[in-house]
């Protein structure tokens, strides 16, 4: 991409004064460097130039190309801007809106390049390269819109999935909710069943514990049936018995009517 610097060549006159001679050495020793493509030696020149005369606009415009050149489009694109708003010719504006308009275009400041290539052809319309770059910032920005456009719509589609997403995960959060609730219930019902269950055992054990207690008493309290042999063997067990005590009872009546003595007197 062109750029234009202004070339300055000191014209020797005898009523020069010693700072006009200083400003523009500096000037001419600047473009010396900016020649060499040393452009931050240029700037320094440059910089003297200003320091020598302020406000100089040559030197503000061939500051603006040095720093352009070091890629420094912001600083470089606010001097051009200053030049092409200061009491100049026409021409010399047109020149400082070009190079104006390179710099923003560096920036991607499409719309406000294409601005300063419009002022730059005002001035000068026969500026090819004005023209050239006029129409390159606006097919810039045509695709710049473009591209905003998509991000725009691609941003609208991540927010609808993203919603549609978020629609989901909350209908899947109620089924887990709901499918939550419904395992609690049937845990709940569950340990009813189980209390039930137990519940009625514990009565069907009780039940029959109260029914091993009333068999016992009912054993208890009927007499107890032997068979009839255990009945005879008991039978002829008492008949021996009496057998034996009548015999000791007359053995000892027997002895009682032997040794008594008889108190009749013969």
């Amino acid at each position: 991409m062109k750029t234009y610097i202004i070339i300055f060549t000191i014209a020797l006159f005898g009523t020069t004064s010693g700072i006009a001679q200083s400003e523009k050495k500096k000037i001419r020793e600047g473009n010396e460097q900016f020649e060499k493509k040393d452009y931050s030696a240029a700037e320094v020149e440059y910089r003297k130039a200003l320091e020598a005369k302020p406000n100089y606009y040559k030197g503000s415009f061939n500051l603006g190309d040095a720093l352009y050149q070091q890629d420094n489009y912001t600083e470089s694109g606010k001097l051009f801007n200053e030049v092409a708003e200061s009491n100049i010719s026409e021409s010399e504006k047109g020149t400082a809106y070009y190079n104006l308009g390179n710099s923003l275009l560096k920036e991607k400041k499409y719309e406000e390049s294409i601005q300063a290539y419009k002022n730059a052809l005002r001035r000068n319309p026969t500026d090819e390269n004005a023209r050239y770059n006029l129409e390159y910032a606006r097919k810039m920005l045509q695709q710049q819109q473009n591209q905003d456009k998509n991000k725009d719509q691609n941003k609208d589609q991540n927010k609808d999935q993203n919603k549609d997403q978020n629609k989901d995960q909350n209908k899947d959060k109620d089924q887990n909710k709901d499918q939550d609730q419904k395992k609690d219930q049937d845990k709940e019902q569950d340990q009813k069943d189980d209390q039930q269950k137990k519940d009625q055992q514990d009565k069907q054990d009780q039940s029959k514990d109260q029914n091993q207690d009333k068999n016992q008493q009912q054993q208890q309290q009927q007499p107890q049936q032997i068979s009839k042999q255990d009945a005879k063997k008991m039978m002829d067990a008492l008949k021996n018995d009496e057998k034996n005590t009548l015999q000791k009872l007359q053995k000892q009546k027997a002895k009682a009517v032997k040794g008594k003595k008889s108190d009749i007197d013969w």
